[in-house]
């Protein structure tokens, strides 16, 4: 079973989607293309969530797009949001694919597994004792 597919997903750029060689753009990682545009065949939205910005973000954006992707929004919660330097960076998604994460990222294939091959995460319960569980 997979997730609903009204899920947005936060995807890094530099170590996940192409190999890290900033401000360079790596190669593509292995199935990177190939499982972004699955995700979105089955309407899973994308966020490009990278440090990138300026002309660095343009080129990144411009190679994905030339590879086949193209987000529902970039660096941002949703396309309209504006970004304020006075507000948090952190945007609002279901799923971050990211190369930082502990244990570093674990590849595309294991994406995928996870994503298609699995049952949705429980939604977590709020609040101060819900991680007393």
């Amino acid at each position: 079973m997979t997730y609903n597919n009204n899920l947005l997903i936060a995807v890094d750029f530099d170590g996940t989607i192409v190999e890290d060689a900033y401000p360079k753009i790596g190669k593509p990682t292995i199935f990177a293309f190939e499982t972004l545009k699955k995700l979105q065949s089955e309407g899973y939205r994308l966020i490009l969530w990278t440090y990138r910005s300026g002309a660095r973000l343009d080129e990144a954006v411009a190679f994905c797009k030339k590879n086949g992707i193209e987000f529902y929004a970039i660096n941002n919660s949703y396309p309209e949001e504006i970004y304020d330097p006075k507000d948090s960076r952190k945007i609002h998604a279901d799923l971050f694919i990211d190369d930082r994460n502990i244990g570093g990222f674990i590849g595309w294939t294991a994406v995928y597994k996870q994503i298609f091959n699995s049952e949705p995460p429980e939604k977590k319960k709020k609040g101060f004792f819900s991680f007393f569980k």
